[in-house]
């Protein structure tokens, strides 16, 4: 029986993701929706609504007046990025509170490795929306296994020093890490068969064969945010913790001009806040 089974045992406590989240989803299949459609969808969800006027109204997009309606906030953030964050706002909103965890941090990083995968995913001809989604919900696994194994996940936490090490320290307590749970999960959620392929093999990407892209853009994303959290220089980080991959995907060809697409950290992660209350 695989290690990850147990998080999925009790069907009526696993997550549900919103009918609203799974429309978004569909959205990226499609051209030609528009920011009126788009901010109808999101206005059907009041909740969803809410907080996300909130985070449009707030220091992160600095609106020259109040932003009163989704609508508004459509044309004020733009279509990507309202979309981007309603997604995360109904992901987050589909986990529940747990005690001793740093919520706020877990879902800054979750939003960081998000926006570097967009990134990454452009530099190396895959589809950004695509790679925003898996990086947004790759470390979802890590909060089913919390509520599971509540010590054995705030220990892993707290020994994860290091950019990169928190798979490391599951396998050692746990015989299993995150990425395998949130490819299930991601699975069990019907997200597209690329995604869930590109979160199970982001655990070692270079083992895979044939080798993943997305799974190795994943992987960089989420060592970015992990540097961004620690303060430390990103691509020093990428260096120094993965550099076969980072040379294997030929990032350190394009330095430059990863350097100057990049967004900081600060601008990923500000007003997640508004996101989760």
């Amino acid at each position: 029986m695989p290690m990850t089974d147990k998080y999925f045992a009790n069907a009526t406590a696993m997550p549900s993701m919103p009918e609203v989240a799974h429309r978004l989803l569909k959205s990226f299949e499609r051209e030609d929706m528009g920011m009126h459609e788009l901010a109808d969808l999101i206005g059907r969800d009041q909740g969803l609504s809410v907080k996300l006027l909130r985070l449009a109204n707030s220091a992160r997009f600095s609106p020259r007046h109040t932003i009163a309606t989704i609508k508004d906030a459509a044309t004020t953030i733009g279509l990507n990025s309202l979309r981007d964050m309603a997604l995360a706002a109904c992901l987050a909103g589909a986990f529940p509170k747990l005690p001793n965890f740093d919520r706020l941090r877990f879902w800054r990083k979750c939003l960081a490795t998000a926006g570097h995968a967009r990134v990454l995913a452009q530099a190396s001809d895959l589809d950004p929306d695509t790679a925003y989604l898996a990086g947004l919900v790759m470390r979802a696994g890590e909060l089913l296994m919390l509520m599971h194994d509540p010590e054995a996940i705030v220990q892993a936490e707290a020994e994860s020093r290091q950019p990169d090490s928190l798979l490391e320290h599951e396998m050692a307590l746990l015989q299993c890490n995150h990425l395998e749970v949130s490819a299930e999960l991601a699975r069990r959620w019907k997200f597209p068969d690329e995604l869930v392929r590109a979160l199970a093999t982001a655990a070692d990407p270079m083992a895979c064969k044939p080798f993943c892209r997305l799974g190795g853009v994943l992987r960089l994303a989420s060592v970015l945010a992990d540097a961004g959290d620690l303060g430390l220089d990103p691509l020093a980080t990428l260096h120094e913790v993965q550099p076969e991959l980072f040379h294997h995907m030929h990032f350190d060809m394009d330095e430059a001009w990863l350097t100057s697409h990049l967004a900081g950290y600060e601008a990923l992660t500000s007003g997640v806040d508004q996101l989760l209350h």
